[in-house]
């Protein structure tokens, strides 16, 4: 099987600011969260983990895993998306005409490269990879994954999983710390 989950809380979501690849680790908000996942899904079981090297992720990886002998495995395609020069700008939503808004509003029209931020094309491209390297052979071999991963990555994966079109991106509502399983 495959779960996915997103980051704990951090001081930029709280404030709405864009995290992107910026490292950002978990506030205590965030500690909880992941302690309360610890506890709610002590009894689902899982092989190998694969986390975002950010710290948030990671962080939140090792709380939620604590305990278990489940191996956590940092790999960089796992990363949120770039929002590029973007990235700390706080309330964007409320910034009139703010470029970045498009990826948020409409998906469908963004083309990549708006303040050197990330295409969809190229997040889809290193979600793919790692799917189809490392995720699809081993649940295949009967193995239960975990991802824990950002929200615009968590996305996308959920998109390639149950193939949405990109007009469908943000319908799914990853919640933080929350459990969804694809596979």
């Amino acid at each position: 099987m495959l779960y996915i989950m997103r980051h704990g809380k951090t001081e930029w979501n709280e404030r709405h600011k864009l995290q992107g690849q910026t490292d950002i680790p978990i506030n205590e908000t965030g500690r909880r969260m992941a302690e309360m996942a610890h506890e709610e899904y002590l009894g689902v079981h899982f092989d190998l983990c694969y986390s975002s090297p950010l710290k948030r992720a990671r962080e939140t990886a090792e709380i939620v895993l604590r305990g278990r002998n489940v191996p956590i495995i940092m790999d960089d395609r796992l990363k949120e998306m770039s929002f590029g020069e973007y990235e700390g700008v706080e309330n964007s939503y409320l910034i009139p005409d703010c470029p970045i808004n498009v990826i948020f509003l409409d998906p469908t029209s963004y083309r990549g490269s708006v303040g050197g931020a990330e295409s969809f094309d190229e997040l889809f491209d290193r979600v793919d990879r790692f799917l189809s390297e490392k995720v699809f052979p081993e649940v295949s071999r009967g193995k239960d994954i975990l991802i824990v991963g950002h929200g615009s990555l968590n996305s996308a994966i959920i998109c390639r999983i149950k193939k949405l079109p990109i007009s469908d991106f943000w319908s799914n509502g990853v919640e933080q710390c929350k459990l969804i399983r694809l596979l």
